[in-house]
Parts: C-alpha cells; structure tokens; sequence
C-alpha cells in the first residue's frame, strides 16, 4: 500500500509539469489591475525584445516551449504575472508566458487588416503615406487619449494609423513616447 499512495502522489505532483497543465494562479485574471509583481497596469502592451522568445505553457523554464516568436518589436498584451514571468497573448492569439528578460516595455503595433492607409497626419482626410499589409509591425510612437489615430514608424516611413487597424493599443488609451 505505501508504494501506492507514494506513486499517487508523485502523479499528483509532477504530472502537471510534464503535462504543461496547471500553472499558478497568476492572481486575478483580464482586466483593470495592478501587477502582482511589477505594481503596473495589467493588462498592459509591451513588445518582444529579440528575435526568438519561447512561450511557455506556465511560469518557469520546466513547462514545455508551446511556440517560439521570432519577430523583436512584435507586441504582446501581459494578462498576468507570476514572480519574473508574464503571461502574454500574442497578435495570433497564442496565450502563454514569457521571462520578463524577453520583452520590453517599448510599443509595438501588427497589422491586423488585409490592407491599411498610413496616413502623413493624424485625419483620415490626410495623405497616403504607405500602404501597410497585414502582419507587418513597426514601432508605435505615440497615441493621444481618446485619438482615434496614433503615430507610428514602419521601417523607414512615419506616418498615422487608425486605432482599429492594428493590435498594440488600447481604445482610447495614451502612449508616450
């Protein structure tokens, strides 16, 4: 009986980790909050800070890789925080966690339309300052509270996007630069 319950509470244990199931509760899920951790808002944007980050099916180095992102600046949502992990959704909707070493909190935006009009000013009135295809990414320089236009760079053109063409920032929400 002994080698039983000890074989019983192996499984218990250890099989969620080979599993990759069960990962601690990050705390309170989606939505207004303040990091467990880092005391920042969560959810928040942060983008990727190399070209290969491993996303983990939970906060630690024993959970299996789920996917590898490898696009530095592809922005990520944090949803949840866990000692020097954060738990992240991605542009394709992959939901995992990342090493707080792997991002940064510099802004990104993905372009989530077949096709955008990157504008030379914040109108949708204004010149055509690059078209953008859906899946490119570039640096989010700034949104102003309750704009719907935020400045952005896509390699080597600036210009304006509107806020419902791209992932990387909330409705209405102000991004500094």
């Amino acid at each position: 009986m002994p080698r039983l319950r000890l074989k019983t509470l192996f499984l218990l244990l250890f099989l969620p980790l080979f599993l990759g199931a069960a990962a601690p509760d990050p705390g309170p899920g989606p939505g207004p909050g303040i990091g467990a951790v880092t005391k920042l808002p969560v959810p928040r944007f942060v983008s990727l800070r190399s070209d290969e980050v491993n996303l983990r099916a939970g906060p630690g180095f024993q959970y299996p890789v789920i996917a590898v992102y490898q696009r530095a600046g592809l922005p990520v949502e944090i949803i949840g925080e866990f000692n020097v992990w954060r738990q992240v959704v991605a542009p394709d909707g992959g939901k995992g966690w990342v090493h707080e070493a792997t991002i940064r909190a510099r802004r990104g935006f993905y372009i989530t339309k077949l096709q955008v009009v990157m504008r030379t000013a914040p109108s949708a009135n204004a010149s055509i300052a690059a078209y953008l295809n859906q899946g490119v990414s570039g640096e989010l320089i700034r949104c102003d509270q309750g704009s719907d236009f935020c400045k952005a760079r896509a390699g080597h053109v600036t210009g304006y996007l509107a806020r419902g063409d791209f992932w990387g920032a909330f409705a209405g929400e102000t991004v500094k630069p």
